[in-house]
Order: structure tokens, then C-alpha cells, then sequence
């Protein structure tokens, strides 16, 4: 006997060593890949469309036309009158110095002046796949170097990148301190004790190192797209799930160590007790997010497989690794506020531990009805703002929230050029149909002008159409005002020289004098810019590029796009159109498809789990149209506050597919860690009893779950990006007004109203008390 019970002693200590063991190992390999998950992600929209949205096709067939792997940057120089010849001079030289920095791709273009003459621009080409940062350093400096006597800007969509990569670079560092710091002081104020908030920190984290791990692999395979959103979401979604299936646990094991006086016996009953509701909710939450996988853009799906492993992570950590370490500690770890054993008190004294929600109890036993009425009709009028939320998509240059060099730089271009200077539209069309398509293309009042690429290596793209009719006349009337400049100058010359004599030698003499001057026809066919120059032919096709009028990564320059689809492809359906506004086009078009599909199959989804967990048809759908409520309200409350208190310029049609993915699913989560607990007092003490009773013991829980969860999505803010900032108060909102106002109230309210048929049809509904 002594020696079954030394056996089992060196079980109970072996077991959580050796859990524990594991996840130190998968932490030690997974640690070191935080600060390398940038190198498999990418934030160029283009690489999530799907293979058939026409800019895919466009950016495809672009590599048979020009370098391929380049993007440009736009150098913008501005002065408070019209450039003079030593400015523009000064222009040469900063083109010249860019172009011996040795980071440019080919040639930096010939300047472009604005009609105004006050402003000059020039593209800079450069790779792709560089380092934005360093490189535009490095062109920045030959600028200053060069002297010039006017502002100048960067913009572009190299520019945009750089910035918006410098925004994403926080992720790795600022974002997880915060969030680490921010669930930290809130497991202080909820524990009271030093130990219980750094296990579940330090279960937090080995879940996180794991799942960078293993999508760091995926996505390094090929198997999955990263973007630095779906990164940013992954730390958090892990820390706050890690987090709130802790506290979970931690709620049970502290109730079962009043009941046992063994800690592996109250080990083994909280994980009997815990691990349905954990796995049930955090499996709700996969689910939810494997939905995504049928989206058309690869960002979206990106989201399901990282968003799973995450949660799989924190399912497994919850389970294993935070039992295994309270089970080590054991009583200690609850310092100083240790739970003691006290036999046969253990379901009757619930009332004193948990004085609060006591009276919540209370309340929601008195008033049901008056509960559920009242809020409900609350949430409805909060779902009457929901058509004010602008999901259109934003610009690229409103992506940025605060301080962005590229955008101050367009807003210099803008002033002088046509917005889409420097980011054109192209257009893939048969060579054949080319004078047709370049006709229909310049009736629209979008377009500012219109050119073709061409096969020349410094003067890649030549004017057609009225643009390059306008060229020619504008050349023409400068050379002809020129020329004459140079005649009146001659025949004063003449006259002054041979005054006196009869006028009909000075004409003589004059005419002798001007047949050496070139025509006109002759110096502009000359000073023409595109002589010798063809269209590149490639495969029958070529490509047009328009500039539009407004921004490229402008609502106004997406409907310029989707309006000449509309025009042109009915009679030219070979026509595709390919550029910054396609993409940004194609992408919110892929969104919107998405919505219709995702949030249906995640209800589906979400529904068929709970009705498995629960067995019960009533008890789903009531708990499902209640979180859809609660939805409908957080997207009314966005709306007026983006709109009318932080004056945000739209929104991506993304926010709303993410938004209710984590909202449902995490606010579902709450509803199952309330409502099996409901279905587990119910059958010993009836419906009104056991709601009240689960109300009171999971009311401080849950609430601290839903606390920690708004708190590590609003640490989203510290990284300034608008689809960041709004996703973090859409599910920090969100999830608050599920645990303390849906969770805490209106559920419990309405199941004292339905009551036994709560849990129809099984044996609860038919059978017990009421």
C-alpha cells in the first residue's frame, strides 16, 4: 500500500513536469520566430485577389511588357512661382543623384512639369520586394544633396508602402508588450495575488510562440498568405483567448480545491468540469474562423487556418499547460488569498463568496421580463445606425491613422497634377481594338489622359489619342511663338543695320535672312518626345495606361474603373483593367461577396455546435439571435462614432466580415461558458434556481474574460492603422456588451422567461422544476 501510494505521489509530480517540459521546448523553438513572421508576410493587396480578378490578370501579363518586380516612387518638387531654369537644372541633378544611389530599377523617368509651372515630378523605379525603409533613406539623401531651392516630397505607391510597413513594424514589439502589460494588471486586480497572473501569462505565451511556430512554416510553405493585420490579430486573438480560457479554469479549480483537499483531486474535477465548456467555445471560435476559407481573398483565408492554430494553441494550453503548473504550486499559487478545504460547503456557500453577482441574481429573478424587454428594444435602436457605416473602402492614403510622409507628399501632387499621376490605370486590350478603346476611354470624365506602353528602355510609355494631340499643338504654339520671337528679332536687326534704305531691300535682304530659320513643322517634329516610338505589341495585345483625375487609391478613382468596365466591355469584353484602383476595387468587390457567404455558413456553423453542446433547439437559436443582436448594435454604435466623434473616412468592408466573426464566435463563447453551467445547476435544482446559481458563480468570470479580451483587441490602437483601430473598438465594444449587458442580463432573463422549454427537446424541458 505504501508503495502504490509513493508510486502515485511521483505520477502527480511527474505528469505536470513533463507537460510542463514540453511546452518550454515548443516555446524555446517557437520564441525566436516573433521577430521573423515579417519575412513570410506581405501587405501588397494585389498578391490576396483571387487568380480571376481581372488586376490579377492585368499584373500578370504587365511582366511581359515592363521590368517586372518594380514599383514606383513619386519625387514631387514644388515652388511658390514657376520653376526657373536653375530649378529645374537643380531637378536634373536630384534625378541624376537618385540615379547613381544604386537602389533604382532601371531609369528614374525624364521630369514632368505641371501646367501651372510651379511643380515637377519624377518616377523613381525600384524592387518590389526591397526594403522600403533603407531605400527611400537613400533617395531622400541624394535629394537633400543636391541643393535645391524648392520643397520637395515622396509619394507613391513605394512611398504608401514604406509607410505602411513602418506602421505594421510595432507589431513584433509594441503591440505584445502592451497587450502582455495591459491583461497583466487586469489579472492583478482580479486575483490579487503575483503568482496566478504570471502562469497565465506564462501560459499565454508558450500558446503563442507554438502557433508563430507552426504558421511561420505554413505560411514560409506556401500553404497560407500573411499580411501584417492577420499577424497582429493572431497575437491577440491568442493572448485573449489563452487568457480567458484561464480564468475559466482558474474559476473552477479555485471552487474545487474548496471541495477537495487533494490539489490533484480538484485538478482532476476542474478539468472534468472545464474542458467541455473550453473546447466547446474555443472549437465555436475555429469553426467561425475556418468559414473564411471560402473567401475570395487571400487575407480572409489567410485568417481562418492562423486564427485556428492560435485558438487550437490556446485550447491546449488552457488544458494542459496551466493545470500542470497550479498543480506544482498547488494552494500557493493563490496567494494570498488561498482557497480553503471546507468539506460539505462546497455548493451552499457560493451566495458568500460572490456578493455582486449576488445581487445581479437578484435583480434579474425580480424583474425578468421588464430585462429582456427593455434591452432589447435598447439594442434595436442602437441597429438603427447600422446603414450609416460607410464599408466603400478608404484610400490608401487614409490608411495610415496619424503622421504619413506619403500621403503629405500626394496631397503636393494633387495640388499641380492630376491625382492619379504617377499610379495610372492600365489597361490590357488587343492591339487591334486599340484607337476604339483609347476613344471610349477619353469620353469619360475620370480620365485626365491617356498613353501605351511602349518597347523603348528609358521612354517606357508614349501619349495617344487627344492627349497626344494636345502635345503636339502645345509643342507646336510654343516653337511657333519662339520662332517668331526670333524673326521680330532679325528684322529689327536688319532695320536697325540698313536704315534709310528703301523698304523693299530691307524685305529682300529679310526673306535671305529668315530662309535659314527652320519651319515650324520641322522643329516640332524634332522636339517631338515619342518620335521613333512604337507600342510594344506582345502576344496581339497592348497596354493603355489612364491617368485619372482623382487619387489611384481613391473611392473616386474605384467608380472611375468600375464605370468604364461598364462602358467598354460590353463592346470590347477582351478588355481587362489592372492598376492601384483596380485592386483596391476588385478587393472591396471580393469583400462584398464574401459577407453574403461567410456570415450565413459561420451561423450555420455556430448553431449546429451549440445544439451538440447544449442538446437543445430553443436554447441555440435564442443565445445565436442574441449575439446577432448584440452585432447589429456594436456596428450602430461604430458608425455614429466613426462617423460623427472621430471623423474617420470609411471603413473596409473587411472591418464588418471580421468584426462579426470574433464577435459572434468570441460572443458565443460567453453564452456556452454561462449556459452549461445553466444546463449543469438546472438538473439537480431546476430552471429559476440553477440559472440564478450559474449567473452568480460565472458572473465575476466571465466578466473578467470579456475584460481581458476588449482590453488585448484595444491594444490594436497602439498600431496606427485605420482597419486596426476599428476593429479594435468594434470587438473591445463589442465584447464588453456581450458579458455585461447580453451575458449577464438578457440571456439569463429570457431563459426565467421561456423556462423549461429553454432546452427543448430534451429530457430538462419536459421534466423537473421550473
Amino acid at each position: 500500500m505504501a508503495h502504490a501510494t509513493t508510486r502515485n505521489k511521483w505520477w502527480r509530480v511527474f505528469i505536470p513536469a513533463a507537460l510542463l517540459l514540453v511546452w518550454l521546448a515548443l516555446a524555446g523553438v517557437g520564441g525566436p520566430y516573433f521577430g521573423k513572421i515579417d519575412q513570410v508576410s506581405s501587405n501588397d493587396l494585389s498578391t490576396f485577389l483571387p487568380k480571376n480578378a481581372e488586376s490579377t490578370k492585368v499584373k500578370d501579363e504587365l511582366a511581359k511588357f515592363q521590368t517586372s518586380g518594380t514599383i514606383p516612387a513619386i519625387v514631387v518638387f514644388e515652388s511658390d512661382a514657376s520653376l526657373t531654369d536653375t530649378q529645374k537644372s537643380q531637378l536634373m541633378t536630384a534625378r541624376d543623384n537618385m540615379q547613381k544611389t544604386g537602389v533604382v530599377m532601371g531609369e528614374v523617368s525624364q521630369p514632368v512639369y505641371s501646367d501651372d509651372g510651379k511643380s515637377g515630378f519624377v518616377l523613381v523605379p525600384i524592387d518590389s520586394d526591397t526594403k522600403f525603409a533603407p531605400v527611400i533613406t537613400k533617395l531622400q539623401d541624394a535629394v537633400k544633396q543636391s541643393n535645391i531651392s524648392m520643397r520637395s516630397a515622396f509619394t507613391g505607391p513605394a512611398m504608401f508602402a514604406r509607410d505602411l510597413n513602418k506602421a505594421f513594424a510595432g507589431i513584433d514589439g509594441t503591440l505584445l508588450v502592451v497587450a502582455l502589460a495591459v491583461v497583466f494588471l487586469i489579472l492583478l486586480v482580479v486575483y490579487r495575488s503575483p503568482v496566478l497572473p504570471i502562469v497565465t501569462l506564462m501560459s499565454a505565451i508558450a500558446a503563442l510562440a507554438s502557433a508563430i511556430f507552426v504558421v511561420w512554416h505554413l505560411a514560409n510553405a506556401g500553404v497560407m498568405q500573411l499580411n501584417g493585420q492577420v499577424q497582429g490579430i493572431l497575437f491577440i486573438l491568442v493572448i485573449g483567448a489563452a487568457t480567458d480560457y484561464a480564468l475559466l479554469y482558474i474559476s473552477r479549480y479555485r471552487e474545487e480545491l474548496t471541495r477537495h483537499d487533494s490539489a490533484w483531486d480538484a485538478t482532476q474535477a476542474a478539468l472534468k468540469a472545464s474542458w467541455e465548456p473550453i473546447v466547446a467555445a474555443g472549437g465555436t471560435v475555429i469553426l467561425g474562423l475556418l468559414c473564411l476559407l471560402v473567401s475570395d481573398l487571400g487575407s480572409n483565408k489567410a485568417l481562418g487556418p492562423v486564427g485556428g492554430v492560435g485558438i487550437a494553441f490556446a485550447i491546449a494550453s488552457a488544458l494542459t499547460f496551466l493545470p500542470a503548473a497550479l498543480l506544482l504550486f498547488g494552494r500557493r499559487a493563490f496567494w494570498p488569498r488561498r482557497p480553503r478545504y471546507m468539506p460539505g460547503k462546497g455548493h451552499g456557500n457560493y451566495h458568500d463568496n460572490h456578493p455582486v453577482w449576488t445581487k445581479v441574481g437578484r435583480l434579474v429573478g425580480k424583474h425578468p421580463r421588464r430585462l429582456w424587454v427593455g434591452i432589447s428594444i435598447l439594442l434595436i435602436v442602437f441597429c438603427v445606425y447600422i446603414p450609416q457605416l460607410r464599408a466603400e473602402g478608404v484610400s490608401q492614403q487614409d490608411l495610415i491613422v496619424g503622421k504619413s510622409e506619403a500621403r503629405d507628399g500626394q496631397i503636393l501632387l494633387d495640388r499641380h497634377f492630376p491625382g492619379g499621376s504617377g499610379s495610372p490605370a492600365f489597361i490590357l486590350v488587343p492591339e487591334s481594338q486599340q484607337a476604339a478603346v483609347v476613344k471610349q476611354l477619353e469620353t469619360d470624365y475620370g480620365v485626365d489622359s491617356v498613353g501605351v506602353l511602349t518597347s523603348d528602355k528609358t521612354r517606357t510609355s508614349m501619349l495617344v489619342g487627344r492627349s497626344e494631340i494636345k502635345l503636339r499643338q502645345q509643342i507646336r504654339e510654343k516653337i511657333a511663338a519662339s520662332r517668331q520671337e526670333q524673326l521680330d528679332t532679325i528684322r529689327k536687326k536688319i532695320e536697325a543695320e540698313m536704315a534709310g534704305t528703301p523698304a523693299e531691300y530691307i524685305d529682300q535682304f529679310y526673306q535671305q535672312a529668315i530662309a535659314a530659320v527652320p519651319s515650324v513643322d520641322s522643329i516640332a517634329a524634332s522636339a517631338y518626345p515619342f518620335k521613333d516610338l512604337q507600342p510594344k505589341v506582345v502576344d496581339g495585345q497592348v497596354v493603355l495606361q489612364a491617368t485619372l483625375k482623382d487619387p489611384a487609391s481613391s473611392v473616386q478613382a474605384r467608380e472611375t474603373i468600375s464605370r468604364l468596365r461598364a462602358t467598354i466591355q460590353p463592346t470590347h469584353p477582351e478588355v481587362i483593367f489592372g492598376g492601384v484602383s483596380a485592386v483596391q476595387l476588385d478587393t472591396n468587390t471580393a469583400s462584398t461577396h464574401d459577407l453574403k457567404i461567410i456570415i450565413p455558413l459561420i451561423l450555420l456553423a455556430i448553431t449546429s455546435v451549440l445544439m451538440l453542446l447544449l442538446r437543445s433547439v430553443v436554447a441555440p437559436l435564442i443565445l445565436l439571435a442574441t449575439t446577432v443582436v448584440s452585432f447589429g448594435a456594436t456596428l450602430g454604435v461604430a458608425a455614429f462614432l466613426f462617423n460623427n466623434v472621430w471623423h474617420f473616412p470609411g471603413a473596409d468592408p473587411s472591418v464588418i466580415i471580421f468584426g462579426f466573426v470574433f464577435l459572434v464566435a468570441l460572443g458565443i463563447d460567453y453564452n456556452i461558458f454561462l449556459m452549461t453551467r445553466v444546463r449543469e445547476e438546472t438538473i439537480r435544482l431546476g430552471v429559476r434556481q440553477g440559472t440564478l446559481k450559474a449567473l452568480v458563480v460565472t458572473g465575476g468570470v466571465i466578466t473578467s474574460a470579456g475584460v481581458v479580451l476588449a482590453s488585448t483587441f484595444a491594444a490594436l490602437y497602439v498600431i496606427p492603422i485605420l482597419f486596426l483601430a476599428q476593429i479594435a473598438f468594434i470587438v473591445s465594444f463589442g465584447v464588453l456588451l456581450d458579458t455585461l449587458i447580453i451575458r449577464s442580463l438578457l440571456v439569463p432573463s429570457l431563459t426565467l422567461e421561456i423556462g423549461k422549454k429553454m432546452w427543448w427537446p430534451s429530457r430538462i424541458s419536459k421534466k423537473g422544476k421550473r
